[in-house]
């Protein structure tokens, strides 16, 4: 039997597409470039795995901090405005965001995208969203993967995962364990709703036939990418001016802040104090309750620190003046198994 009409191509897998474009990503690797990222006589890009040197960081006793994620249904508004220039900073942030947490230094992001077929300008700007963002949190996109699965995925459809790797020394590493009575809790402005909710923003634009045409201006506040962290946060580690921080996602500052409060203590939070984002009144404006909204969105808070009151003055001068950190609470001594305590209620000024 001559099975000669049977190709991987016909099958709709284009190899020699993807392999063709090994170039481009060569290019933008090479723009992410940081110490311990070049090794002699090995090539990150086209191999079977990447490597590192850590040892050029001289950190003593160090530790690997790892963290994975991607971007949820903030791809659709993307495939909606054909426009993903910015989704690739999105996928880097909710990695590297997660990573300095720990007080760890994020050198090395991986990224996977599944997609039907290779387009090779979406593909591209996908891919240099991605550098873009590595080069804003200081670390080397090393490599990654890229899969055509037609049938799994079809149209415009695609999905993106990212992989970060941080170091950090032992001594370090950001526990919480530092958290004392008295400490005040600053929120740090997110730049939208960031990488989060984007199935219940979707579901509001749908049923209240909210189009682009007539709404340009809100579908591209809608893709502004997520903040990035890192370079204030890791100065402010290294001046050991924070005792304590919280990256805000899914789940809000009710399900993220506790995961770093220590046992018989509580963050109690005065609600009034946030300062939602115009993204965020947009939201509660279409219907959405108070409590879906503290454990759904952001509300305006991508970031939480927690540190002595004495050293906030030091803080604010770390940011520029888009992200200054204000206070939205302070730590209480608790034996009530309650990490987080809400007080008021946010004011939604329209």
């Amino acid at each position: 039997m001559n099975n000669s009409n049977f190709t991987y191509l016909k099958s709709g897998v284009d190899i020699e597409k993807t392999t063709n474009l090994v170039k481009f990503i060569s290019k933008l690797s090479k723009s992410t470039r940081i110490k311990g990222s070049e090794i002699k006589n090995f090539k990150n890009i086209g191999g079977f795995g990447s490597v590192f040197d850590i040892g050029q960081y001289k950190i003593k006793n160090p530790l690997i901090v790892t963290s994975t994620d991607g971007v949820g249904t903030k791809l659709e508004i993307a495939n909606h405005l054909n426009d993903f220039r910015t989704i690739g900073i999105d996928l880097v942030a909710m990695c590297v965001n997660d990573l300095i947490v720990q007080g760890a230094k994020p050198v090395v992001f991986l990224d996977y995208i599944a997609i039907p077929k290779v387009i090779e300008k979406k593909y591209k700007q996908i891919l240099s969203g991605i550098a873009k963002g590595c080069r804003i949190a200081g670390c080397s996109l090393s490599g990654g993967e890229t899969a055509e699965m037609p049938g799994i995925y079809t149209g415009n459809s695609f999905d993106l995962a990212g992989f970060a790797v941080g170091i950090v020394g032992k001594k370090d590493v950001l526990t919480g364990n530092s958290i004392k009575k008295g400490d005040i809790i600053l929120a740090v402005p997110s730049s939208g709703a960031h990488s989060n909710g984007y199935s219940l923003i979707r579901k509001i634009l749908k049923d209240k036939k909210i189009k682009f045409k007539n709404n340009k201006k809100l579908y591209k506040d809608l893709l502004t990418p997520t903040k990035i962290y890192v370079k204030e946060i890791l100065k402010l580690h290294k001046m050991k001016l924070i005792n304590g921080c919280a990256h805000i996602t899914g789940g809000g500052i009710v399900e993220n802040l506790p995961r770093v409060i220590p046992n018989n203590y509580s963050a109690k939070i005065n609600l009034s104090k946030i300062k939602p984002n115009k993204i965020t009144k947009w939201i509660k404006s279409n219907g959405v309750n108070d409590h879906e909204m503290l454990k759904t969105f952001n509300c305006g808070v991508g970031f939480c620190i927690i540190a002595h009151k004495k050293n906030y003055q030091k803080i604010k001068k770390v940011f520029d003046k888009s992200s200054v950190p204000y206070e939205i609470g302070t730590i209480i001594k608790s034996n009530i198994n309650k990490k987080i305590i809400l007080n008021e209620k946010i004011n939604w000024k329209y």
